[in-house]
């Protein structure tokens, strides 16, 4: 239990042993000199929005102030190891503003051992469960460097949602983690609102997660994210491709830019030419582009579920068109996809350019324009695009025939 006037005469001491008047140490924490004059004399405690800065200016841990004691200097502790439990504590109750939910599902809230979801659909016969876990890649690295930690939370979201809604599910739960050498309460702060932003964007509730600091295996400053959901699908209902024939056509609906993959060799082509970084590519330097965050496509699908016209999705990833398209392809058919129907972004083809990267090597390593491929009936194809459409640009780019190779390029993309 705290004490207060062990907690203020430890906070009188290291500011004095320190050389620090009242008005200085205010100062230095942009409050009043009467806020430091409550907590010295046992009236008042610091609150949690300056309880690090404050530890931080005093040379001691959160533990320390809390416990109004400095350990001694042989002792072994959690906070010398470089986790501040106390402080840890503080950032947990940010978090959970963030992990507030109206989802009547959600039965608890932050702080139980895990997270109750109740899983009870009248509506569906046979509910099944489609489960994924999904990281942002090496984004996350240009993420933290360049300022766009808020932004990356959405990559992953919505990188995660699009792969289970391939399959006809419906997202409902998302479980996070961050790993970091050292937890900046801002930082922390950020990465869970964008998280639980993301969600609610597509219509599914984060109901927690794990915040892990491992100082001696993560360096300070980095932040590792992944994340988990669990999807619902009525079973005779899930998106496998089986019910693809041939005659059906291949629809692209377009992408925003490279959504979260190929970034290794991004990053190998802007050391190569540090320059590029602040190319304009349609009005917005090269860094804007590539970071522009993973096109989220919930929402301008999901009323297509109950018609059942969606014979095959895809979400073009790493690999590519070929590399994913080929996932949902059955046996004795194939997706003949003309390349140059394919609209390919701008983005795109400065990134060909810089680098004299090939054809071959540019479909295998970026989305090129193209987010999500369906599969559908030359019938509904009409129906189909015109619902899209209202969201995103959908097109026609193949046609589904039979043969052995699941996807067949044929002519070439048009790059000027």
């Amino acid at each position: 239990m705290l004490n207060s006037m062990k907690v203020g005469n430890f906070i009188m001491d290291k500011r004095k042993s320190l050389g620090f008047t009242q008005q200085q140490l205010a100062d230095k924490l942009n409050v009043s000199f009467q806020a430091v004059s409550k907590w010295e004399n046992g009236t008042a405690y610091p609150n949690i929005e300056i309880l690090m800065d404050l530890a931080t200016i005093l040379d001691v841990s959160v533990d320390e102030i809390l416990a109004g004691s400095e350990r001694n200097a042989g002792d072994f502790s959690y906070s010398k190891a470089g986790v501040d439990i106390a402080y840890t504590d503080t950032i947990k109750k940010e978090m959970s503003r963030h992990l507030e939910t109206g989802d009547a599902r959600v039965l608890n809230s932050m702080g139980a051992f895990a997270s109750l979801y109740d899983i009870h659909f009248p509506a569906l016969k046979n509910p099944v469960l489609v489960l994924k876990s999904e990281e942002p890649g090496s984004k996350q690295k240009l993420a933290m460097e360049y300022g766009y930690t808020e932004s990356i939370c959405h990559d992953m979201i919505n990188h995660l949602v699009n792969d289970i809604i391939v399959m006809g599910a419906k997202p409902l739960a998302v479980l996070d983690t961050i790993v970091c050498g050292n937890a900046e309460k801002d930082t922390i702060k950020t990465l869970v609102k964008g998280v639980s932003e993301a969600c609610k964007i597509n219509e599914c509730s984060l109901v927690g997660g794990e915040t892990s600091i491992q100082p001696s295996v993560v360096d300070s400053g980095v932040y590792v994210l992944t994340s988990s959901i669990a999807g619902i699908v009525e079973k005779s209902k899930v998106i496998d491709g089986s019910a693809m024939e041939e005659g059906d056509v291949v629809l692209a609906i377009a992408s925003n830019g490279l959504h979260t993959n190929g970034y290794s060799l991004v990053r190998l082509l802007m050391d190569k030419m540090p320059q590029i970084k602040l190319d304009r590519i349609d009005g917005i330097t090269f860094i804007e582009q590539i970071m522009k965050p993973h096109t989220p496509y919930y929402k301008s699908v999901k009323d297509l579920f109950d018609r059942s016209v969606i014979h095959g999705m895809a979400h073009i990833t790493g690999g590519g068109i070929q590399g994913n398209l080929c996932r949902v392809i059955p046996d004795g058919l194939s997706a003949c996809i003309d390349l140059s129907k394919i609209n390919i972004l701008n983005i795109f083809k400065y990134i060909r350019h810089s680098g004299s990267i090939s054809d071959e090597e540019m479909l295998r390593t970026f989305n090129c324009g193209v987010g999500l491929c369906l599969v559908v009936s030359e019938r509904d194809k009409a129906l189909v695009m015109k619902h899209i459409n209202q969201f995103y640009p959908c097109y026609e780019i193949g046609q589904i025939k039979k043969g052995e190779n699941k996807v067949v390029f044929e002519n070439r993309m048009n790059w000027l």
